[in-house]
């Protein structure tokens, strides 16, 4: 994968981040090979290690310390929220090594979507057929939505990308606003920390740290990156918060209107059928209505 310089070594001699321009609270580095370093008073740490992936606080969150990062932008460095608590514990957890990643300008967004899409599509049953374990499926959830039902008002063939919505944020003063509520709010993020990746743009987060919460849906979180980028030029995304299993994103440019939230919730059915299959809504159009129509973040979360 394409990488910029990183500056993230620096820290080693400069925990505080004053060099970046920045006032840093105390932190911790984590490496390559998944190993996480605390970085003393003076700028040492506590042992081996590999090229260090992301800083992150060892502080909480709280309102306003998205926005403190914002100068880090200038040395290459974009902000996310990355929460450490839950089963999962945090990313020194994560198996991370972006080594195995390619490169998210290496795919066309729309190439992968349609391969996602048409895969789902093809291998959900007919409305009326039998397949293995529908009867307990029946048992358990009741009876669900004929494929035709949860996928319209589209068929099995790719309907093709949405179209752009006008920004009706700037996205990375909305990325501050939405980085603020989840640090407030406990429901989506455990222990939320503050955390630095060198990364060229938002939606090269997960990639640049080989984040693996899709790795039921694709080993090469790249190819879900290259969609990223598409969303950030069509609806000014930008990756605010990762969990070991679930990504969140803030929306600078929301749909205003059912068809165009529509189109977009079949884009998030390939990018994360469980979102629909697994999900409160059982129907891409019930999705499109509550979880897409003007609203300011989207989720997604893998099985």
């Amino acid at each position: 994968m394409a990488t910029l310089p990183n500056p993230l070594p620096r820290l080693t001699a400069d925990p505080g981040g004053r060099a970046l321009g920045l006032e840093l609270p105390p932190g911790r580095l984590i490496d390559a090979g998944g190993t996480s370093h605390a970085l003393d008073a003076v700028g040492e740490i506590d042992g081996p290690w590999h090229e260090p992936l992301l800083w992150h606080a060892e502080e909480p969150a709280v309102p306003g310390g998205w926005a403190a990062l914002s100068s880090a932008r200038n040395s290459g460095l974009l902000p996310v929220l990355l929460d450490v608590g839950g089963p999962q514990n945090g990313p020194e957890d994560w198996e991370l090594s972006p080594d195995e990643m390619s490169y998210p300008g290496d795919h066309d967004a729309e190439e992968v979507l349609a391969e996602f899409w048409e895969d789902y599509a093809a291998d959900e049953p007919d409305p009326d057929a039998d397949h293995p374990g529908k009867e307990k499926v029946v048992e358990v959830f009741g009876e669900q939505p004929a494929f035709g039902e949860t996928i319209a008002p589209y068929g099995p063939l790719w309907p093709g990308l949405a179209v752009a919505a006008p920004l009706d944020a700037d996205p990375d003063a909305r990325a501050a606003e939405i980085a603020d509520s989840l640090a407030r709010n406990g429901s989506w993020l455990k222990q939320p920390r503050l955390a630095l990746v060198p990364a060229r743009r938002s939606s090269d987060i997960p990639a640049a740290i080989d984040w693996s919460g899709p790795l039921n849906h694709e080993n090469d979180v790249a190819r879900l990156c290259a969609v990223l980028r598409s969303w950030e030029d069509r609806f000014g995304i930008r990756v605010v918060a990762l969990t070991y299993d679930q990504l969140v994103l803030s929306v600078a440019a929301p749909p205003t209107t059912v068809s165009e939230a529509e189109a977009v919730a079949a884009e998030h059915f390939a990018f994360c059928p469980d979102n629909i299959t697994q999900g409160h809504h059982d129907t891409l159009r019930e999705y499109a209505e509550h979880e897409v129509l003007g609203e300011q973040v989207w989720s997604f979360w893998w099985d």
